[in-house]
């Protein structure tokens, strides 16, 4: 409930300190004595939209605070734990309105935005007035009321949940076949690739080894002549190993005795011999080296070059080629796996709509018939106040091609005023007056399923008398004790049903000063001759006062 309003420098308000209590509290007071200011001041605090003109002259700025007492339970606590605000045991609600436009909203004395505040304000309170536009002549809402009323909110979970898990599908789905067309376009270019590679068959290292074969095959074909002359100098006719192994067999046979001329001599000879020979070997290794086949170095440079053009194809260093080969023979791969992937998310696909589709049936069985209680409901408001003729229809669109959280239905209240007459709209169809009473008597029917815990009523019985007013009274007091009522009125039957009475007035603040607006609550002898005057006019007779107290007696 709301349980205390405070206004400061707001239009003709200078400071007002209100404490509200549960049940039935009437505002009266005499035309343009600043009701629409009050409520206006309450709307700023709820996250209404700010207006400079709101602010009382000469300040440079106004202020609302608006003091809630609520159960554990209640939706807006959540509301304040998810979006990390303080969850006190009172919720206070602060707006600050600068002269020059800017607002500031807080919450627990903690700063937040205006589209949080107006979030959390929808949640507390209703106002409700002949034209007022928003809560139940809204259409936007009447699905919401019709499901609360209908109990069935659990269902509307379950498709709030199934719509999500259909999106999701389709999201997955569409972003599959996104990537299988674009690997589609691909696909000949990377069949090409893999083929080409494929039969390349880079090894890694390859490009370094074929390098080094290739420039020692270069070195040896350069010292092809070289080879073949040293060849023929140690192996011709003219080899010297031959000349000095006769030399030295000769020098031996006549070697002898302790003092040998020729040992010296011997000893070389038989040296360059065996160096001879070791030099033959080493020639004789090189010619077998040499002994390749000549298409080799074709071989290898051709297998060389082909490497590297390829490396340069696709931008790589030639040792990548095989990582290349393997990104296109994944991407394949993934366009093979992909056509398996893409049908088992049509599958989830088709599964998520069967679940949808399941849940908003459901969900739209569960609505009809509680659009038909709802009407009957309704409908027997209506007799007591003077709508006995009209209809209350709860028109219902039913559109199964349609995925939306909220299921298939559109659902709008329409009524008709008289028999005969073309049913529409609430807000179209019916004058103030009936528009005030139908809200009436619809808000009695949602009272414990589909409401705020606070509930205006702006001067909705304007234009009604005697038995109407009497039975709006009523209907008022019974929805006082299901939830906290305010109302503004000019009705003494209405007047006479509060629990609590409030007056507002204007007074000077000092003589020929500015005036202000004040709000006071009444006591009994007060509340007698308030009533009165709003029985007789300006002039209060004894007559006004004696109606007044059966009045009040008679409703007590």
């Amino acid at each position: 409930m709301l349980s205390a309003l405070s206004v400061n420098n707001i239009v003709l308000i200078d400071r007002l300190d209100l404490t509200l209590e549960a049940g039935l509290s009437v505002l009266t007071g005499e035309t343009g004595a600043g009701k629409s200011i009050l409520l206006d001041a309450l709307t700023l605090a709820l996250g209404g939209r700010g207006d400079q003109t709101l602010v009382r002259k000469g300040c440079d700025s106004g202020q609302v605070i608006a003091v809630f007492r609520l159960p554990l339970e209640h939706g807006v606590r959540r509301l304040l734990r998810k979006n990390d605000v303080a969850d006190e045991d009172e919720l206070i609600l602060r707006r600050v309105q600068f002269a020059d436009g800017r607002t500031r909203a807080l919450i627990n004395d903690q700063p937040v935005s205006a589209a949080l505040l107006r979030e959390i304000g929808s949640l507390l309170v209703e106002i409700h007035g002949q034209h007022d536009e928003r809560a139940l002549v809204d259409s936007a809402i009447h699905r919401r009321l019709l499901d609360e009323f209908g109990g069935h909110m659990e269902v509307v979970e379950k498709v709030n949940g199934a719509c999500l898990a259909l999106k999701g599908a389709e999201e997955e789905l569409a972003e599959q076949e996104k990537n299988i067309a674009l690997a589609r376009k691909e696909e000949e270019f990377a069949r090409h690739v893999v083929e080409e590679l494929s039969q390349l068959a880079p090894r890694e290292g390859e490009e370094e080894q074929l390098a080094l074969r290739r420039r020692h095959l270069m070195q040896l074909e350069k010292a092809a002549d070289e080879v073949r002359d040293a060849d023929e100098i140690l192996s011709g006719p003219a080899a010297p190993a031959s000349a000095l192994a006769t030399l030295l067999r000769r020098l031996q046979r006549k070697a002898g005795g302790e003092d040998d001329l020729f040992l010296p001599l011997i000893e070389g000879l038989d040296a360059s011999l065996e160096a001879l020979e070791r030099t033959g070997e080493t020639l004789e290794t090189i010619k077998r080296e040499m002994d390749f086949d000549p298409d080799e170095l074709n071989e290898v440079e051709e297998r060389l070059f082909a490497l590297r053009g390829m490396a340069r194809k696709h931008s790589v260093a030639p040792d990548a080629l095989g990582g290349v080969l393997a990104h296109y023979q994944g991407a394949l791969q993934d366009l093979q796996d992909g056509a398996a992937e893409l049908e088992r998310l049509k599958e989830a696909r088709d599964m998520a709509r069967r679940d949808y589709d399941e849940a908003a049936t459901e969900l739209s069985s569960r609505r009809s018939r509680a659009a038909e209680a709802l009407e009957t409901a309704v409908e027997a408001e209506l007799p007591d106040l003077k709508l006995g003729a009209a209809r209350f229809i709860v028109d219902r669109g039913e559109d199964t091609a349609r995925v939306s959280p909220d299921g298939y239905d559109q659902i709008s209240f329409h009524v008709q005023t008289n028999p005969g007459t073309r049913a529409g709209p609430m807000l179209k169809v019916a004058s103030g007056g009936e528009l005030s009473r139908f809200l009436l008597a619809l808000k009695v029917v949602l009272a414990e399923r589909g409401s705020a815990p606070v509930l205006i009523f702006d001067e909705i019985d304007t234009g009604v008398g005697g038995a109407v007013a009497d039975a709006m009274g009523r209907r008022l007091a019974r929805l006082a004790k299901q939830v906290q009522v305010l109302a503004v009125t000019h009705a003494p039957q209405v007047a006479a049903r509060a629990k609590t009475h409030m007056l507002i007035e204007k007074q000077a603040v000092e003589a020929g000063a500015h005036m202000r607006t004040q709000v006071r609550e009444l006591d009994q002898t007060e509340r007698g001759e308030e009533i009165a005057r709003m029985l007789a006019g300006a002039e209060v007779s004894e007559e006004a006062r004696a109606a007044a107290r059966r009045l009040i007696s008679e409703v007590g």
